[in-house]
């Protein structure tokens, strides 16, 4: 038996990563103590303005994590990073990336600041007004675009989003929902490494202990350090307080209310690179540990965990001001005014009368009004800051940063080298062969991948085979990416079975702008697990759309072994529901759903869909082989098609009597039942029938309405019945009568999940096999001639 020695301790294996500290005693940076003054001064300004902006938008807001990371964040942007001011949207400068989302006050506040001492000190620096966050745009904290209120509308002032979207300049993502702000920044980190190689821009991501302890954080950390994203440098504001606890993680020999780690041991953990920062409030040790991650002193990614206090001199501490503050111009609110009052020999407006929304405008913009006095009048503060962008800007041009020679060529996607309506000949499948769906995407994305350079990145759940995912990566070297060892390859690793993960750190590879990242799994999970993901790219790339006016940037999610024909693995695996999770329930344009049932469909539909550029693509594929009909024999339209989103397998004649009415299909499993059983019979009886097939819901919305109409006119959803492999509410749009809805077929029809068993009997319970599908066609073909 074993028994439990006191004197044995588990210990880490090998790592590459290493461990640093920083500490007061030991760490005397080389700052003046002039500059030393700077920093603090312009702290009590920052810190300030964020108890100013809580006041102003009282009912939401966290002014806590905003105020204890503004140290750190104010050494990144004036000592740290590399980039200009002017150019916010240039692929070679550093970028940082709040995955902490909820810390937008800061990030506002940190860049209206960065703005205004730019204006007054060197306005040359700044770009056009679109490409600023002015301090005047600070009254759009949280503010809809129909505000209104007339100094919001006289000032041309930005609505600034509850939680951080591109629409603010040097913000590529859209953060905030639970640990995928993390995951998105290391795609983006991927994203400047695959361009730059070897002088791949620094990304800083700055996070909390409280949003690490989401599961796809710690994928996410396996991911950069197994794949070594050296030029990730994640920034761990720990405060140990979140909304509902003061001791988030254990701290020594104190277990956590959540979690026994600390983010330096989850880090170390993951092999990455751990710097410890003892005091995050004294500016010396921040800047020497931000020295020390920026070196590259080997190829693992670098965390700075910096000890913190939330709401740090706010007037409220540790997790009372994660998500609240002082009462609208309460006595406290001026009391947390009062040190900056007092350093500057300033005087805040005390607001008085009644708080209608004008009222309220007014006092805040003259509270604006005084930051910005205190700026003009101190330069030392203003000309600290802006001189320490110059040098940052200059440090950027001096590194000359150049993408590596084989950089991927996206670009190429976008020309009349892919054409959705001339199938590559090695794409088109002879009749009779037997290839499955998954295979033919594989196929497809392989194809666009050695056309584009690479520009195609792919990950599975371990699945790569599995889901003919690595496809993707024929003609490149095998094996998963490394930026050390492999960088040429082409699928990469997120850490293990991780559809979390997966798609966070796709969309955040497709948001850098150089890639399109493509994940893959069970359509079963990966639906269901990257909404988020998929939801938070789909804001952020409609804010970019608003702000810069470009198109969207695609990530994609495969759903494999989708749908009823995965049935030996049960009603867990073989998921009707996804389909019903993404169609119709994004904004138009911005996702797109496939769902082919011949895999000859698959360039046309998966290229037109691209050509679109949705922020998001969801193909729905199969497992088994289908076989290749001969379209042309069974007088079928040719595979191109099914670009158009819904198409005619047969058109009735309308003006001959009988009129057996219209029948909508989708979904591959019932499709290819249908032609291989049905549509034969169908023939054979003469039966004078309408059969359409549901590629994709959406490529059919974007087409012009007049060619909505044409290929399918309202009044075949009004009389049509469908016939589904997904769910009864996915056939909404083109089954509309009550009538119709009753008489279709779908997984659901019976009242109850499906049990396990070989396709053709899943499809025989549900009542989607061959007899159930010609009997259901055949009883509603006489109900319509009762209607004549």
């Amino acid at each position: 038996m074993a028994e439990i020695v006191e004197s044995l301790k588990l210990s880490f294996g090998p790592r590459r990563g290493v461990y640093a500290e920083t500490r007061s005693q030991t760490d005397n940076f080389p700052l003046a103590d002039d500059a030393l003054e700077q920093f603090c001064d312009f702290d009590l300004i920052y810190r300030s303005l964020c108890g100013i902006l809580y006041n102003f938008a009282p009912t939401s807001g966290h002014p806590g994590g905003s105020i204890s990371s503004g140290r750190l964040v104010a050494g990144l942007l004036f000592h740290t990073m590399d980039y200009l001011l002017g150019e916010p949207e240039c692929l070679s400068a550093d970028m940082i990336s709040y995955a902490a989302g909820h810390k937008a006050m800061g990030l506002y506040a940190m860049w209206a600041l960065r703005n205004e001492c730019a204006r007054i000190a060197r306005p040359a620096l700044l770009p056009d007004e679109q490409h600023q966050l002015r301090l005047e745009d600070l009254l759009g904290f949280r503010k809809n675009p129909t505000q209104g209120t007339p100094l919001f509308t006289a000032l041309r002032v930005k609505p600034l989003e509850g939680h951080p979207t591109p629409q603010t300049p040097f913000v590529k993502l859209a953060t905030g929902a639970s640990g995928v702000g993390v995951p998105a920044s290391f795609g983006l980190a991927f994203g400047a490494m695959d361009v730059y190689g070897e002088q791949a821009p620094l990304v800083h991501v700055v996070e909390g202990e409280g949003g690490m302890t989401a599961g796809r954080v710690s994928e996410a950390l396996a991911t950069a350090a197994t794949a070594q994203l050296w030029n990730v440098k994640l920034h761990v504001d720990w405060n140990q307080a979140s909304i509902d606890s003061n001791r988030v993680c254990r701290d020594g020999d104190r277990p956590g209310d959540y979690v026994q780690w600390n983010p330096a041991e989850l880090c170390y953990l993951h092999d990455w690179n751990v710097i410890y920062v003892e005091d995050g409030s004294d500016v010396r040790q921040v800047l020497a540990a931000q020295a020390l991650a920026k070196r590259r002193v080997n190829d693992q990614p670098t965390a700075v965990v910096y000890r913190t206090v939330k709401g740090w001199q706010y007037g409220i501490e540790g997790r009372k001001s994660h998500g609240a503050g002082h009462e609208f111009c309460s006595d406290a609110y001026y009391a947390m005014l009062a040190p900056l009052e007092k350093r500057f020999g300033v005087s805040f407006p005390r607001f008085v009368g009644e708080q209608t929304p004008t009222e309220i405008e007014n006092c805040f913009y003259d509270t604006l009004l005084v930051i910005r006095k205190i700026l003009d009048d101190q330069r030392q503060i203003s000309g600290f800051v802006a001189a320490r962008l110059v040098e940052a800007g200059r440090r950027l041009e001096s590194l000359n940063r150049q993408p590596r020679e084989r950089q991927p060529r996206l670009e190429a996607l976008h020309t009349d080298k892919v054409q959705p309506e001339i199938i590559p000949a090695e794409l088109s499948y002879k009749p009779g062969a037997r290839v499955t769906l998954r295979v033919a995407l594989g196929d497809t994305f392989g194809y666009l991948n050695r056309l584009t350079d690479g520009a195609f990145i792919g990950a599975a759940a371990d699945l790569l085979d599995s889901t003919s995912i690595s496809k993707l990566g024929q003609g490149f070297p095998p094996g998963f990416y490394n930026a050390v060892a492999n960088p040429e390859a082409r699928m990469i690793a997120t850490g293990g079975i991780c559809e979390d993960c997966m798609g966070a750190f796709m969309s955040g590879v497709a948001a850098y702008g150089a890639h399109i990242g493509v994940g893959s799994s069970y359509g079963a999970f990966i639906v269901a697990l990257q909404h988020i993901a998929a939801r938070l790219h789909g804001i952020g790339q409609q804010a970019r759309q608003a702000a810069l006016g470009e198109p969207h940037r695609t990530f994609v999610i495969v759903c494999a072994h989708a749908g009823l024909k995965t049935g030996e693995d049960g009603a867990t695996h073989a998921d009707p529901q996804a389909l019903q999770l993404v169609q119709g329930n994004f904004p138009a344009g911005v996702l797109i759903t496939l769902t082919p049932w011949d895999p000859q469909e698959l360039w046309p539909m998966t290229t037109a869909a691209l050509k679109k550029r949705p922020a998001v693509l969801v193909p729905f594929v199969t497992r088994p082989a289908e076989t290749i009909v001969d379209r042309a024999k069974m007088k079928l339209p040719p595979a191109t098609e099914a670009a158009r989103g819904i198409y005619a397998l047969r058109r009735a004649d309308r003006n001959a009597s009988p009129y057996h009415g219209t029948i909508v299909l989708q979904g591959s499993e019932v499709a290819n039942t249908f032609v291989e059983e049905v549509l034969p019979r169908l023939d054979r009886e003469n039966l004078n029938m309408n059969v359409y097939y549901v590629s994709s819901a959406e490529l059919f919305s974007l087409l012009p309405a007049s060619e909505q109409e044409d290929i399918f006119p309202p009044d075949r959803a009004a009389e049509a019945m469908g016939i589904t492999g997904f769910t009864l509410p996915t056939m909404y749009l083109w089954v509309t009568s009550p009538e119709g809805r009753n008489r279709t077929l779908h997984a659901f029809s019976h009242g109850h999940y499906l049990g396990s068993g070989q396709a053709h009997k899943v499809m025989e319970e549900a009542g989607l096999d061959g007899e159930g599908q010609w009997s259901a066609v055949k009883d509603y073909a006489r109900w319509m001639e009762t209607r004549q």
